[in-house]
């Protein structure tokens, strides 16, 4: 199935000169939705994952359907202030500026093998944080799932060394 024709590119957002590769028109379609989570969970079975970390927001459309599909938990890695319970937080750098991503102190277990998703991988800032996070539970990081990868901001030589599973790239 082609992805990217389901794919909107909505030219000068966030801010001019970005092209933003919009999945919901790709979550729209039941075919191409269905095609993702599958071709996701079939690329991600054999990494032995225990739960899956989504990060805040789209890694959430993403993230709890392949939990599912895996037949493991799904951790919310959520903006500041979101989170009910104590929580492990981290700080990172963005283009201009910084964030922070938390998860609950008690949502993973050190040993847990644990996969990261979300719906881009661009600069690996975020994914490379939520990374951070997963290890300061003690839990393994197995890997990376995304749906588009922005191979030009080369976000993937800034992940650890495990398998980055990707759909689509740009």
């Amino acid at each position: 199935m082609d992805l990217k024709s389901l794919i909107r590119d909505v030219p000068d957002f966030p801010q001019a000169g970005i092209m933003f590769r919009d999945i919901t028109t790709l979550l729209a379609d039941p075919g191409g939705l269905r095609y993702t989570l599958d071709s996701l969970t079939q690329k991600c079975a054999g990494l032995g994952v225990d739960r899956v970390v989504g990060i805040e927001s789209r890694g959430f459309i993403v993230g709890v359907p392949l939990a599912e599909k895996l037949g493991v938990g799904f951790v919310p890695a959520r903006k500041p202030g979101k989170l009910p319970a104590a929580v492990h937080s981290i700080e990172y750098s963005l283009e201009y500026g910084t964030d922070r991503l938390e998860i609950h102190q008690d949502a993973l277990q050190p040993g847990n093998r644990v996969l990261i998703a979300d719906d881009v991988i661009a600069t690996g800032g975020t994914a490379l944080a939520a990374a951070d996070l997963v290890a300061q539970t003690g839990a393994i990081l197995a890997g990376f799932a995304f749906v588009i990868e922005l191979a030009g901001l080369q976000g993937r030589s800034r992940l650890p060394q495990v398998p980055i599973i990707t759909l689509v790239e740009y």
